[in-house]
């Protein structure tokens, strides 16, 4: 999703803008990880979505993706959300992660469109594996959905949570209501620095009913880069973030309410820099409020 927009950002940014000070003072300190609501299991606060980066399965993009998954392990990361409609991305991601001998280092999201045995099936051969860490029921948009058959395949042992997704604000009805009778757990939601409606009603609903949050597009589908294009970071955030990805990711991870934030990338240098916001300090709320600021008045 900030595959070319990001790669225009660098481009013409001057050279002092995309040091990353920040990144570089705090790469030794432990990365920050969260509690998932209904186990306590720790996961990595930043992780990697693949959208549309890793949907060609050719050697230019396997190639990308085993760099950019072995950054992410190296430095700590875990999580990475893939779906069955992303094109060639499960098979992909499969094929690297088993080459490489990776999943046990590894907490695989995949996403079904509707409770269909013979896509689950499809699903987890791409993926090389027996069962998947995350299953999400994609994109929902009924409010009297059900997940008994997700909480079926989760006691068959064929994934170890479930959730559901939207990237839709029309659709925000539909996952309150699904929140509330299925509590699943993991919501992913579209939620970013110049779209924040999440914060107002699905935040807090997924906290009340202890449901772990996924924040997919933390970027805002490019527009925040596009926004700040040509800009430095602010004076008073450089003490936290080393870069606009940082800025823009540890804005969303200073709300502990998030879990994961995971923003997709097949570059390994975007992933590092990416990576760089689950270490060192969070903005605190005053400095929170200022950031929204900032980015609402460009």
């Amino acid at each position: 999703m900030t595959r070319i927009t990001r790669r225009e950002f660098s481009a013409l940014a001057a050279a002092e803008l995309l040091a990353r000070p920040a990144f570089a003072q705090t790469n030794e300190a432990p990365p920050i990880t969260r509690a998932i609501p209904n186990t306590g299991e720790r996961v990595p606060v930043v992780g990697l979505g693949t959208a549309t980066v890793f949907d060609s399965d050719d050697e230019q993009t396997r190639r990308a993706a085993a760099q950019v998954v072995q950054t992410l392990v190296d430095a700590g990361g875990r999580l990475v959300d893939t779906a069955s409609s992303y094109g060639d991305a499960e098979s992909v991601l499969g094929n690297v992660v088993a080459a490489a001998g990776l999943r046990d280092k590894v907490f695989v999201a995949t996403k079904l469109e509707a409770p269909d045995a013979a896509e689950l099936k499809r699903s987890l051969a791409r993926l090389r594996t027996a069962k998947v860490d995350l299953l999400q029921l994609h994109n929902v948009r009924d409010p009297r959905q059900s997940l008994a058959q997700f909480r079926a395949w989760k006691a068959q042992g064929l994934c170890r949570y479930i959730g559901i997704t939207s990237t839709s604000h029309r659709d925000f009805a539909a996952i309150e209501a699904v929140l509330e009778h299925e509590k699943p757990d993991f919501v992913q939601i579209d939620y970013s620095l110049d779209d924040r409606a999440a914060q107002e009603r699905i935040l807090p609903l997924a906290a009340e009913v202890k449901t772990g949050v996924l924040t997919a597009l933390p970027f805002g589908r490019g527009r925040l880069f596009r926004t700040v294009r040509g800009k430095e970071i602010p004076d008073w955030a450089k003490g936290f973030a080393g870069s606009w990805a940082q800025f823009f990711l540890k804005y969303l991870l200073a709300d502990e309410r998030v879990t994961t934030v995971i923003p997709g990338t097949s570059n390994p240098a975007h992933m590092a820099d990416n990576l760089g916001a689950m270490r060192g300090r969070l903005p605190d709320p005053d400095q929170r409020k200022r950031m929204a600021a900032f980015i609402d008045a460009l």
